[in-house]
């Protein structure tokens, strides 16, 4: 199997990890990419566009990677913290007055950060049509009551947090997420990852391949409530071949429509890796990188249908000793992401297969075990 890019001496099993992917059919094309201390260490891409494995993956290969997106809203949202423009522990209603409507006006920005707004689906059924149109997904969700008490506990808001992020971004900014993220964010670190793809980077987007269900949620079981679970994924109807319309990738949906490639996400994460600045480019205050790693709310997510922990957007080791900066995400399918602030590392894993699983899968775990344990030699 070609891998092409570059690989530093001391993370040759990163290497081994992505080419074992590939050779056993667990993956069709991917990328990895690895910052340690602030320079890049693993630059990775291999295999194939297509099933038929007829188009090879490029260097600018880009593709979607679902709730990976996520965490480039919320550095978006902690940017706004850091200049003073956003208070976490504020109300929604603060920034959005209408979203007080129906028993939500003391719901705070933080509950929306961390899946505990009781937003995590519609009570209207909706599909793409809706999804795409960003004005429908926020005034519905402005109108809706809350599933549970707000701040009490957590649902996976997996396609609405990022109408709800989004929306209070562009009240204090007056600008739409994708705009702010690439203004602020991707031009600022040269980052190719877009929320809404411009004309330009259409032909270098890659179609996903679907898992045999190509629902959103088709693969998770909720112990306990399945009734949130059920209604979650129900609305708004996501299928991953909904991916594939421009609808989509024009779209803004920032929880969810993200397109970029390893390179991009794992340069973007640098920043908190790194406390805040990377490669000269200060984003946010030591500060504010260090608050991602405080545990904000945990217990069983209704949606995912396990044992979470979460910072300010991010996921945490939800052990109760556990003392390690470490904060992680992934994308329905098996894209993911890791920060750890001890070792000053980044790690990105970005493929075109789809795996079942909503929080990651052994393909992108054996990427990182390989990191670990090359730092660790």
């Amino acid at each position: 199997m070609d891998i092409s890019g570059r690989c530093e001496p001391g993370f040759s099993s990163v290497r081994a990890a992505l080419e074992s992917n590939l050779e056993r059919g667990a993956d069709v094309g991917a990328s990895v990419s690895v910052t340690y201390q602030d320079e890049t260490v693993v630059d990775l891409y291999g295999g194939h566009l297509d099933e038929a494995r007829s188009q090879p993956w490029q260097t600018d290969t880009i593709v979607n990677v679902y709730s990976t997106t996520k965490t480039m809203s919320f550095l978006c949202m902690l940017m706004l913290a850091d200049r003073g423009e956003l208070d976490f522990d504020a109300n929604v209603a603060t920034y959005w007055p209408e979203f007080a409507a129906n028993g939500k006006a003391d719901v705070k920005v933080w509950h929306l950060m961390n899946h505990a707004a009781g937003l995590s689906g519609l009570d209207e059924q909706v599909g793409i049509e809706t999804y795409t149109d960003w004005q429908k997904m926020t005034t519905l969700l402005a109108a809706q009551a809350p599933w549970w008490e707000p701040g009490t506990g957590v649902a996976y808001h997996a396609v609405t947090q990022g109408f709800l992020l989004g929306e209070v971004l562009r009240r204090i900014t007056g600008q739409t997420m994708g705009e702010f993220f690439a203004q602020e964010i991707a031009a600022k670190l040269d980052a190719d990852f877009y929320i809404g793809v411009p004309d330009d980077a259409l032909p270098r987007v890659a179609h996903l391949i679907p898992p045999t269900d190509s629902r959103l949620g088709a693969n998770v079981f909720a112990n306990g409530e399945p009734s949130i679970a059920a209604r979650s994924y129900a609305s708004p109807r996501v299928a991953a071949e909904d991916s594939w319309t421009l609808a989509w990738k024009k779209a803004e949906i920032p929880a969810a429509n993200g397109h970029g490639n390893a390179r991009a996400v794992a340069k973007i994460h640098a920043v908190l890796a790194n406390y805040g600045e990377s490669n000269g480019v200060r984003l946010l205050s030591e500060e504010t990188a260090r608050s991602v790693m405080v545990p904000r709310i945990s217990g069983f997510d209704k949606t995912l249908g396990m044992q979470v922990s979460y910072g300010l957007g991010f996921g945490l080791i939800p052990a109760e000793n556990n003392r390690r900066r470490l904060c992680f995400w992934g994308g329905w399918g098996g894209s993911s992401a890791i920060i750890d602030q001890d070792h000053r590392i980044s790690i990105s894993y970005v493929m075109n297969k789809m795996h079942g699983g909503l929080t990651g899968d052994e393909r992108g775990y054996a990427i990182s075990r390989a990191v670990f344990s090359s730092v660790a030699s």
